[in-house]
C-alpha cells in the first residue's frame, strides 16, 4: 500500500507494471471477448483496496466494471474509461507469448500493451493512488473520479460501454472524460510534440455495387459488372476528395508550424490559407516525413478505402452484379450524404453504373480546447517535458468516445506515454510483439495522476 504525502513514484511505477502484466495474461481477444475475466480481475483488485465496484455482464462473458471515488459534489465528475478487449494475434509471428506479460529489456510485451491494457493499467494505478491519498487525508476532491473498464471496443457489437450508456447512464455520466489515444510523444525533425486527441473521424461502412449484363464468359462484351467495378475501385483508390480544415486540424497544423519553424513552417502556414485543391497539393511539400504527411492528409480529407471484393458464381459466367466493401472515414461535421455526394462528383460519368449501400455509420466528433481540463493537460505535459509542445489532434480512427459523448461529456484522448525518437506508436499498436517501455508507463502514470488530481481538486 502506498500512503504518504510524498508519493513513492518508483513503487507506483512497479505497481503499474504488475497491473499491466496481470491484464495481459488474461486472453480477452475479440472475438469472442471473454472480458468478464478482466472485469472480475479488476473488481478483485479494487475490493482489495477498499473500493466496492459495480460489475455488469452485458452478454454472456462480456464483463464491465465501474468504480467511483467520491468528491464533495461541487463539480461534475471526471470519467477515466478503457476497454479490456484486444485484437486477435497471429502467434507464429510473435517472438514471445502474446499473453505472457513478459518483462524483457525494459519493455512489457503482450497483446494490449498499448491498445489498451497499458493505458488501463495507468488509469487503475492513478485511481488506486488517489484512493490511498484520500484515505490518508492528503487529497480532497471537488469532482468524483469514475473508472470504467469495459468490453467490446475492438469489434463494437455494442456489448460494452455503448449498452452501458443506454442502460446505466448514471454510472458513467460526467462532465469530462479521458481515454485513448493522445498525450504520447511525437518526434518530428528533432522536435517533440504531444498530440492531445480533441477530435476523431466518423465512419461510413458501405458496399459499392456495379451491375451489368450477364452472359457466357466465352463471348466477352463491354457491359461486364466485374470490369465496371474494377474501374470504379481503381478510380476510388486514386481519387483525392476535397480538403476540409476543421478547428482541430487547423490548430494541429498551426502547432506543428510553430514548433518546427523554418521552411516546413512556411509550408504549413501556406496550407492553412490555401483552398481545397491547392491545400491537398501542398501537404507533401509541407511535411517531409511521408508517414506524417499521410496522417495530415487523412485529418484534412474524407477518405475511402476499398477493403473487399466479391463477384461471380462460376468461372464461365459473367455475373449480373459485382460488389466491393468500402471503409470510409468522415471528418467531424460531414454526414454520410455529404460523403456520397463527394464520391459521386469524383466518379463522374462512372457513377451512373454504380450504387452505394450503407451498412453502418457513426459521425465524427470534435470537442473544444478552451476548457479547464485541456489547459490542465497542457500545463502538466509542459511540466513533465519542458521541451515538449502539446497540440490538439484528430484521431483518424474511432474510439468509445462516440458512446460516452452521448451523455454530454467532453472527451479527450489523453493516455500520456513518452516514446524514444525511433519508436512509432502507430506501428506497435495491433502489431506483432506489441510492447511498451517501462519508463514510458512510469512517466505516463505520473503525468496522468498530476492531471487527475490537479483537475479534480480545483474549484469549478
Amino acid at each position: 500500500m502506498i500512503e504518504s504525502t510524498e508519493l513513492n513514484w518508483n513503487a507506483i511505477a512497479d505497481e503499474t507494471i504488475r497491473l499491466l502484466q496481470g491484464l495481459i495474461r488474461l486472453d480477452t481477444s475479440n472475438p469472442p471477448g471473454n472480458e468478464m475475466l478482466a472485469a472480475q480481475h479488476i473488481a478483485g483488485i479494487l475490493r482489495d483496496n477498499g473500493i466496492e465496484p459495480v460489475l455488469i455482464e452485458t452478454a454472456p462473458n462480456r464483463g464491465n466494471v465501474i468504480a467511483r471515488l467520491k468528491g464533495d459534489g461541487s463539480a461534475q465528475p471526471l470519467l477515466l474509461y478503457a476497454h479490456t478487449d484486444v485484437v486477435p494475434v497471429e502467434p507464429a509471428h510473435w517472438t514471445v507469448d502474446p499473453f505472457g506479460g513478459l518483462l524483457r529489456d525494459g519493455y512489457v510485451y503482450g497483446r494490449g500493451a498499448l491498445d489498451m491494457k497499458g493505458i488501463l493499467a495507468m488509469q487503475l494505478a492513478v485511481f488506486l493512488t488517489a484512493a490511498r491519498q484520500m484515505r490518508a487525508g492528503n487529497l480532497s476532491l471537488h469532482r468524483d473520479v469514475i473508472l470504467a473498464a469495459t468490453a467490446d471496443e475492438e469489434s463494437d457489437s455494442n456489448q460494452g460501454i455503448g449498452i452501458l450508456v443506454e442502460q446505466h447512464p448514471d454510472l458513467l455520466r460526467a462532465e469530462y472524460a479521458l481515454s485513448e489515444f493522445g498525450g504520447y510523444s511525437l518526434h518530428l525533425a528533432g522536435k517533440c510534440f504531444y498530440p492531445i486527441q480533441t477530435a476523431e473521424k466518423g465512419n461510413v461502412w458501405m458496399r459499392l455495387r456495379a451491375s451489368g449484363r450477364p452472359g457466357h464468359a466465352s463471348v466477352p462484351h463491354d457491359d461486364n459488372a466485374v470490369v465496371h467495378l474494377a474501374r470504379a475501385v481503381d478510380r476510388i483508390a486514386r481519387l483525392r476528395l476535397p480538403m476540409h480544415m476543421t478547428d482541430t486540424a487547423r490548430a494541429f497544423v498551426a502547432g506543428l508550424a510553430d514548433g518546427l519553424g523554418g521552411a516546413q513552417a512556411v509550408g504549413l502556414r501556406a496550407l492553412l490559407s490555401a483552398g481545397n485543391q491547392m491545400g491537398s497539393a501542398l501537404i507533401d511539400h509541407a511535411l517531409r516525413e511521408p508517414g506524417m504527411a499521410a496522417e495530415l492528409r487523412a485529418i484534412t480529407h474524407n477518405t475511402v478505402t476499398p477493403t473487399g471484393l466479391r463477384a461471380g458464381l462460376k468461372v464461365n459466367v459473367i455475373p449480373t452484379d459485382a460488389e466491393a466493401t468500402l471503409d470510409c472515414r468522415t471528418l467531424p461535421g460531414v454526414s454520410q450524404g455529404d460523403l456520397l455526394r463527394e464520391l459521386e462528383d469524383a466518379l463522374g460519368d462512372e457513377a451512373g453504373r454504380l450504387s452505394f449501400e450503407v451498412d453502418s455509420a457513426a459521425p465524427g466528433l470534435e470537442f473544444p480546447t478552451d476548457t479547464p481540463l485541456f489547459r490542465t493537460i497542457s500545463d502538466a505535459l509542459k511540466r513533465h517535458d519542458p521541451a515538449g509542445m502539446p497540440i490538439p489532434f484528430m484521431l483518424t480512427g474511432a474510439t468509445d468516445a462516440k458512446h460516452v459523448s452521448r451523455l454530454g461529456a467532453i472527451c479527450y484522448g489523453f493516455s500520456p506515454m513518452k516514446f524514444s525518437p525511433g519508436e512509432r506508436f502507430s506501428e506497435l499498436v495491433h502489431g506483432h510483439d506489441e510492447r511498451v517501455a517501462v519508463a514510458s508507463l512510469a512517466w505516463g502514470t505520473r503525468a496522468l495522476y498530476d492531471v487527475v488530481s490537479a483537475f479534480c481538486q480545483s474549484r469549478p
